[in-house]
């Protein structure tokens, strides 16, 4: 089978060759190609990938490379989900006046992509409107953060300003419904601005990006690659572990390392814990915003279970924080697998019970039937990922499109449901408990022996690579180019980034009521999706940037 894979592999990437014969094609490693285009031909290799190939857009990097060659570079990272391959799009932008055609009109997964890099490194992208997205309306012009001439760390003195941020008044009958940037039925700070007409929604804005903590920046010019797992785990506070381990998958890739065999089972063990608790903690949520706080006080209990477990193995609930390039801190004792094995059986039987309670419960039911559905054509448009892709009918999961750490070992299902409402991602994310608890099951039963993680790492310059992890929102991307000591560029790309977008769908002519449950329905990680800039204001010493609540940036250090 492994053969075979790779066979049709070569045979792929022959005809990316003869279909894109302007087009210098690179395989990097078995998972990651490179194309290098030239700016002039952007717009006609995303159509032939995109559409011939079929491949869905994972994210967009762009690079300040004017050290390396004079120029600005946008990578588009394309995946071919069938045959577990990254296809990464180059071209290079002009370092004196960086311009490159937009995309966003063919891949709508683009458009965050664009903003960011117009914001941040200052790319513009001719034929589509150009707006600050992450920054606020006062930041100076001409300062682009993740250049590698702005130093860290950056202190700018912003003033507070009034933001509105694209909705108007298209009929009287129409009023603007402000949700957020605080409000009981989201967890962290971000902004919705909802067109209502009566009692149904008729247009969505968003604007996000009120927390930001400079991760990429930090780790490009402050800590090495041995520091960087530690960050990489705090992107999110509920599945911080996943993103430690595509970062040190990344790095891996680049410089070739082989980790150990017992760490890689003992990796996805933990992924799948992570992945549990997750989900438990997110229908436990749903319970709660339906008003029916008994199913969210017995699911919470049960989680409880697993944050002591998580406990037990790793030495913390949550920031387990034992990553390492090379394979991992920590080893599980046969009285500990014992314990899993005890702890996971009691838990499958309790939690299926109270599932089987919550489902029985009318009101729960027909808030979630038929209400937030994104149709299987516009999760493809919008290239979305995780239980949102699975809930409209796409079946993708990177545990078995590009399979890593140990999951080419195990047997599981993946569950999918074609008909796209909340009540089908509920569903998915319920399935994939009693999946996890099987893997989880399956990995102790064939964990092997040997060491834990090798002793010298050496990572060489220049190198690209892709590394993905099935985080339980999705999947999350890391892209890396190696450099001395540390990433040259790291880029980020965490699942709630990239199914967000699709809300202008989900809540496109619903009820108002049911905006609150169907933006939970992706379980939204607004803090994972913040993570770039660090802005120091006023004193330089509390880095505190507060702008107006009607979309401005609430930001902090």
């Amino acid at each position: 089978m492994k053969c075979m894979s790779i066979e049709l592999k070569r045979e792929f990437i022959e005809r990316l060759r003869e279909e894109l014969p302007y087009a210098k094609v690179i395989v990097l490693n078995y998972e990651d190609v490179l194309v290098e285009i030239p700016p002039t031909k952007l717009r006609e290799t995303v159509e032939i990938v995109q559409n011939r190939f079929k491949c869905l857009l994972r994210t967009c990097a762009a690079s300040d490379e004017r050290e390396m060659n004079k120029s600005f570079a946008m990578y588009y990272i394309f995946g071919n989900d069938s045959l577990g391959l990254n296809i990464i799009v180059k071209t290079m932008a002009d370092s004196e006046n960086p311009v490159l055609p937009s995309i966003s009109d063919i891949s709508f997964a683009a458009d965050w992509c664009e903003l960011e890099a117009y914001d941040l490194m200052g790319i513009r992208f001719s034929g589509r409107k150009l707006y600050r997205f992450i920054l606020p309306p006062s930041w100076p012009e001409g300062l682009y953060p993740l250049r590698k001439d702005v130093k860290y760390p950056l202190r700018v003195k912003a003033s507070v300003t009034g933001e509105r941020i694209g909705l108007t008044r298209e009929a009287e009958a129409q009023i603007l419904v402000p949700l957020g940037p605080y409000h009981p039925a989201l967890h962290e700070p971000e902004y919705f601005e909802l067109l209502v007409e009566g009692e149904r929604v008729v247009g969505l804005v968003y604007r996000g990006f009120h927390v930001h903590r400079g991760i990429e920046k930090i780790a490009e010019v402050k800590l090495t690659y041995d520091q960087i797992p530690f960050l990489a785990e705090r992107i999110c506070g509920i599945c911080g572990f996943t993103h430690s381990t595509a970062y040190c998958q990344a790095v891996e890739k680049a410089a070739k390392i082989d980790t150990p065999e017992r760490a890689q089972y003992i990796r996805s063990i933990l992924l799948e814990i992570e992945r549990i608790h997750s989900h438990l903690l997110w229908i436990g949520v749903v319970c709660h915003i339906l008003g029916y706080d008994a199913g969210f006080m017995h699911l919470w209990r049960i989680r409880e279970r697993v944050m002591v477990l998580a406990e037990k193995l790793t030495g913390s609930r949550k920031m387990y924080s034992i990553n390492k390039i090379g394979g991992i801190r920590r080893d599980i004792d046969r009285d500990r697998v014992k314990e899993v094995q005890e702890t996971l059986s009691k838990l499958k039987k309790e939690f299926m019970s109270i599932i089987d309670v919550i489902t029985s419960v009318p009101e729960i039911v027909k808030r979630l039937k038929g209400t937030g559905i994104l149709p299987r054509s516009e999760a493809l448009k919008y290239a979305v990922v995780g239980p949102v892709a699975r809930g409209s009918g796409l079946k993708r999961d990177v545990r078995k499109d590009y399979p890593y750490a140990a999951y080419r070992e195990v047997s599981f299902d993946i569950p999918v449901y074609t008909e796209g409402d909340n009540l089908a991602r509920f569903l998915v994310r319920v399935e994939e408990v009693k999946q996890s608890i099987a893997i989880i099951e399956q990995l102790l039963d064939k964990l092997p022996g040997g060491p834990i993680c090798i002793s010298r790492v050496s990572v060489p310059e220049g190198i690209i690579a892709v590394s993905a992890t099935e985080a339980p929102r999705g999947e999350n991307v890391h892209f890396i180019i190696t450099g001395r000591g540390r990433p040259y560029r790291w880029r980020v790309r965490a699942p709630t980034y990239q199914n967000i977008p699709a809300l202008n769908v989900m809540l496109k002519d619903t009820p108002l009521a049911d905006a609150p449950i169907t933006i939970a329905s992706i379980d939204p990680c607004f803090s994972c999706t913040d993570r770039i800039i660090v802005v120091d204001v006023k004193t330089g010493r509390r880095r505190v940037l507060v702008s107006s609540v009607a979309g401005g940036v609430l930001s902090h250090g």
